[in-house]
């Protein structure tokens, strides 16, 4: 299942690269801020530096090191999604600045944010259209809620009766040979997918449980 992260709130950070090892070192110092969008709209990058407090060239390599930290979230490493980036303010040095620093304090400061953001976990959630006899249709109404599925259609069409429900795609495997099962191989069905949607609490524990476990192994 391809899952994703997102933020549910605003948060703010810093990040600095500051080496000096005699001779020529490393400087960078990035204050942003990350927040959420809708869902589906995607990641929105806005430069609000005043000033030269971090000179123009080093702005691009900034938003490079944010898209690189988006790649893996803080919650399971899953990509971030849906959020806004607003570089506020930082520092330079006129030696030791480069776009490497300036890339790594933006992407310290993006996952120091993302922490701060109460991060969120989403899942792929697919439309399915079921036609079922009318004797089996209680049955398949009763596998798509304890699929945790939502229907939001029921219709007639001669005599079969049409079942249309949102049902996330974690639950949807198997679904097929389940649905021959219930139906005596009469139903047919379609699935496509539909949106991104943030994933109950004991949903999103055991995920991250599996993760962690992964992790440790």
């Amino acid at each position: 299942v391809a899952y994703k992260e997102t933020i549910t709130r605003a948060a703010k950070a810093e990040g600095r690269l500051i080496r000096q090892t005699g001779g020529r070192g490393q400087y960078g110092v990035v204050a942003l801020e990350v927040a959420p969008r809708e869902r589906g709209a995607g990641f929105r990058f806005v430069d609000k530096i005043v000033g030269a407090a971090i000179p123009r060239e080093y702005i691009g390599p900034v938003e490079q090191g944010v898209k690189a930290a988006l790649e893996t979230g803080v919650l399971a490493s899953y990509p971030v999604v849906d959020v806004e980036v607003t570089l506020l303010d930082g520092s330079y040095h006129p030696v030791d600045s480069s776009e490497l620093a300036f890339r790594m304090a933006g992407s310290m400061a993006a996952r120091d944010a993302l922490r701060h953001a109460k991060p969120a976990l989403l899942e792929p959630i697919m439309e399915i259209e079921v036609a079922t006899p009318e004797q089996f249709f209680s049955d398949v109404l009763g596998d798509i809620n304890s699929r945790r599925g939502h229907v939001t259609m029921v219709d007639q069409r001669g005599h079969m009766r049409m079942v249309r429900a949102l049902v996330p795609l974690a639950e949807t495997f198997g679904y097929a040979t389940d649905l021959r099962s219930l139906t005596q191989g009469r139903a047919t069905y379609t699935m496509e997918f539909d949106h991104y949607q943030e994933t109950p609490p004991a949903v999103t524990e055991a995920i991250l449980g599996k993760v962690r476990g992964f992790v440790r192994r």
